[in-house]
Formats: structure tokens, sequence, C-alpha cells
């Protein structure tokens, strides 16, 4: 039987929309700050990320939230949390709900 990849990607996504930026009321899924989720045959994450901006007081708790929160996902074995600003975050990464939240629309 064929593992069904996108049942622990939908749990993941799900823990990501309760990661928030403390200074934007936009969850970091909706806001655009999650390049790529790779879920291994053994379960574990990886999550690459960006910021709004590279001097972002709250990386550390940011990074630290997105990694406890999908690591709460019982199907999940480890998860990794790669911080990279390459290509850089701007407003069109947002989804429509996010810019129309923030007054973008």
């Amino acid at each position: 039987m064929e593992k069904d990849i996108m049942l622990p990607e939908k749990y993941i996504l799900e823990a990501l929309k309760t990661v928030y930026d403390p200074e934007i009321p936009v969850n970091v899924y909706d806001l655009g700050l999650i390049y790529e989720i790779d879920v291994d045959d053994y379960d574990n994450v990886d999550i690459t990320m960006t910021l709004t901006a590279p001097n972002c007081p709250m990386a550390d708790s940011i990074v630290r939230d997105v990694k406890e929160k999908v690591s709460e996902i019982e199907e999940i074995n480890k998860v990794t949390v790669d911080l990279t600003f390459d290509p850089p975050w701007d407003k069109t990464m947002m989804s429509e709900q996010a810019k129309l939240e923030l007054g973008f629309l």
C-alpha cells in the first residue's frame, strides 16, 4: 500500500496556521513565510521558511514555535527548520486572506 503523504502535510499546515508573528496578526503560513515542507518516508519533516525581515527581533521565537507546533503532531518523528532569506519575503507572498486582513486588498 502506498503511503499517503497528504495526511501528515494536512496536519502540518494546520499546525503552521497556529503560529503567529507577534507583530502581525496573521499566521506564518498565510503570511507566505513557509517556502517548503518536505516529509520523508520516516515522517521526518524539513521546513524551509523566512521572516518578514532579516533583523526580526522575534526570529528565534517564531522558528521555535514552528518547530514545537509541528513536533506536537503524533505522526511526526523529527522536525528541522531552516531559515533562509533567499528569496527575500515581500507582500506578494501573502495569501489573499492575509492581504484582506491586513488591508492590502
